[in-house]
Formats: structure tokens, sequence, C-alpha cells
């Protein structure tokens, strides 16, 4: 499905996993309502929808990057307690409040707020120590003794292994309590985003007639070659500095976004005759009506070589 397609299927899953009865119990049991477990392509808007279906029911959001997460910081740091067994005291090893958790219960501090998301992203990619725990998590959702509130929805993130070396495939137990949701680049999507976003002209009339150079990841000799969707979107404002303050811009430049070869070539001779065209003011002649001779005739080759 397209980035949308996922936005109004999570938009959905909130709704019904915060739905309650009359007597203010979920519809859904807490316990009954399964993750979300969405995967895509990197850059591809997963976070960001995350933020504006959050925004749209006015709850808070939670995030961790999975792959940055400890044992210590899941289950939290192991304390010695005395503890009475009869006449006797004895030393008993018990453990803190994992960071996750305790991060959910200062936001509901903070903001006043019971219900949120928790979002976990790059779940796949977790360490193997720290792999059981989190499935455990995503199955009973507490770490240890340690349980997350109720009227917290956890949606997960993760990338395809063509993009990510350390990713790991959840077994059919995990995923049989997971909803899981495949995300591919559309480039129609992206394009009616850049329209409300202000994307450099130059990269959407270039993906407007070169839409297969829209996403790619392969290796090469010389390593990974990736275009994203995000990689797009810094490349343009990059250059709407660029250009503001004057600043030439270079293949080396192009590549520093878009690493593939190939498309960073294609993209960067794309450019550099929309900018030669720009300067000389043809938009502005064509639509005034002013356009005549030598000026027709340059445009036309200015639209042959675009």
């Amino acid at each position: 499905m397209t980035i949308n397609d996922a936005k109004d299927l999570i938009r959905d899953t909130v709704r019904i996993y915060l739905a309650k009865d009359k007597y203010g119990e979920y519809l859904i049991p807490y316990m009954k309502q399964r993750p979300v477990y969405m995967v895509g392509a990197p850059g591809i808007g997963k976070t960001a929808i995350i933020e504006q279906v959050a925004r749209e029911f006015n709850i808070p959001v939670v995030s961790f990057s999975m792959t940055h997460l400890t044992i210590d910081n899941a289950i939290g740091v192991p304390v010695i307690r005395k503890i009475p067994f009869g006449d006797h005291y004895y030393d008993v090893a018990e453990y803190t409040v994992s960071e996750i958790i305790a991060s959910v219960y200062h936001v509901v501090f903070d903001s006043k707020k019971t219900e949120g998301i928790l979002f976990l992203d790059e779940i796949n990619c977790v360490s193997d120590t720290l792999a059981p725990l989190m499935l455990l998590f995503l199955q009973y959702k507490k770490f240890g003794n340690k349980q997350l509130p109720p009227g917290w929805v956890i949606i997960t993130a993760g990338n395809p292994p063509e993009y990510n070396k350390s990713v790991q495939e959840f077994d059919l137990a995990t995923m049989d309590r997971l909803k899981y949701i495949l995300v591919e680049p559309d480039v129609n999507v992206w394009m009616a985003y850049a329209r409300k976003h202000d994307i450099h002209g130059a990269i959407s009339a270039f993906l407007e007639s070169h839409k297969d150079m829209f996403y790619s990841a392969k290796q090469t000799d010389v390593g990974q070659e990736y275009v994203t969707a995000r990689g797009w979107e810094d490349l343009s404002k990059t250059l709407q500095l660029y250009e503001l303050e004057e600043i030439s811009v270079t293949l080396v430049l192009i590549r520093q976004y878009i690493t593939d070869q190939t498309i960073s070539e294609e993209f960067f001779q794309y450019y550099s005759t929309y900018i030669e065209y720009k300067d000389k003011k043809y938009y502005e002649k064509m639509l005034s009506g002013t356009m005549a001779g030598q000026d027709i005739i340059l445009f036309q080759d200015y639209g042959e070589r675009l």
C-alpha cells in the first residue's frame, strides 16, 4: 500500500483501539489490541504519518529508535532490595522501571493525557540479546513486571532487508499478534505532497518525467547507492538555500543526497538546464506572450533537453 493508505489504516486502528463502551471500558480489550508493524523503505514518511495521526486525535507520541536500545534501557537496571522472609531478610534482585515505560508515564504526568501512541522505530533491527525481550513486549505489553499503561497504542516500524543488513525476521508466533502493513514508495503520492510543501521546481519537474528514478536501492562495487523520498526533500531545501545565497550547485552536492550515480548525473544535467533557462526568464516570456524568434527556438530546445 502507499504511505497515504498506511496513514488511513493507522488512523482507523487508533480510533477503534481508543473506542470505549458506556462504562468507559475499551471495546477491544487492551491485551487484544495488536501492535501495528509497518515495514517500508527509509525516508518514505513512516514517522511523519504517526505524528500526523497523533495530532488528529490530540494525543501525545513517545518515540524510540530501537537500534540504540540496550537491555538496561528496555527492562531497567538491577537493584538489590532486602525482602523479609519469616524472621530473616534476604537480598533479592529487582529491576528499576524500563526507560520506555518510564517515558510514557512521564508524558502522562506532564500532558495529563492517559492515552497516546508509543512509536518504536526500526523494531526489526534490535540486537540479538534484546530481541526476545522486545518480542515479549509486543505480545504482552510489558517488560518484566512493568506494564505499559492501557490506552497507549503500540506502533512499530522497520525497513525491508534490502535496506538494512541488521534486519531480523519475526517468527510466526509474533507476527500472528501484530497488524502487518507493507508500505511501498509511490511517486504520485509524493508528487501530491511536493505540491503542498514547496519542493524545488526542478525536482518536481524531473520526477514528473523520470518517475522510475524516484526510489532506488542497490549494492555496487563501491558500496550502496540509494535514492529516497527523504533525500529528494532534503535536496530540495538545500538547492533553495544555495540559490538564495548564490552558491554554485555541483554534482558532488547532488550526490550527498542522491547517491545513485546514474540518477544523480541525470538530475544534475536536468537541474543545470532548468536553472539556465529559468535565469533567462523564458517562463515569464511564454506566459506574457512576449516570446518570439530565437527565444521560441531556444525554448523548444529547452523542452527537448528536459
